[in-house]
């Protein structure tokens, strides 16, 4: 038995749909219903529907940090006191500097995605992160370089394809 939760699957279609999105993400919803072989009614109909059962990531996802003055990523792992955990992230969602926080399993609790503008902000962004009450330990470690980038194209694809 799976531990991980089957949420239904988007269809062929939807996936026909975002990656027509991926290649003209400005195209307005008449341009994506011909790219995708689909009518503009449908499409803004699985648009919405995408968006509302969060098929859809916000835009801010796009945008690198780099252009924002951030250059340096790194990922903070964090032990937490576990009966604090929800206080922990609220507290982690009130840093800028923090980009996602995912809850882990094994030794570590937290993977705490941060932007730095350089090495001493990021000491000053892992010295607040660890003065969180109910923080236990933290290791940071900085990203030296990207190998293969957040993409979803894939997963997409393979969806489309036929059985």
């Amino acid at each position: 038995m799976s531990i991980v939760q089957n949420h239904e699957r988007i269809s062929p279609t939807d996936a026909r749909l975002l990656l027509a999105l991926i290649d003209r993400p400005r195209a307005t919803t008449i341009a994506l219903a011909e790219h995708a072989g689909l009518s503009r009614n449908t499409v803004q109909t699985r648009l919405a529907r995408l968006e509302q059962d969060r098929g859809l990531a916000s835009f801010d996802r796009r945008i690198d940090p780099k252009a924002l003055g951030y250059p340096l990523t790194a990922y903070v792992t964090t032990q937490v006191t576990q009966h604090r955990l929800d206080k922990v992230a609220a507290a982690l969602a009130a840093i800028p500097e923090v980009l996602q926080v995912q809850g882990v399993s094994g030794p570590i609790d937290l993977l705490v995605h941060v932007v730095a503008a350089d090495a001493d902000d990021l000491y000053r962004i892992a010295g607040q992160i660890l003065a969180i009450p109910g923080v236990e330990r933290t290791n940071t470690s900085l990203v030296m370089r990207e190998l293969v980038g957040y993409r979803i194209t894939p997963l997409l694809a393979r969806i489309t394809e036929p059985e």
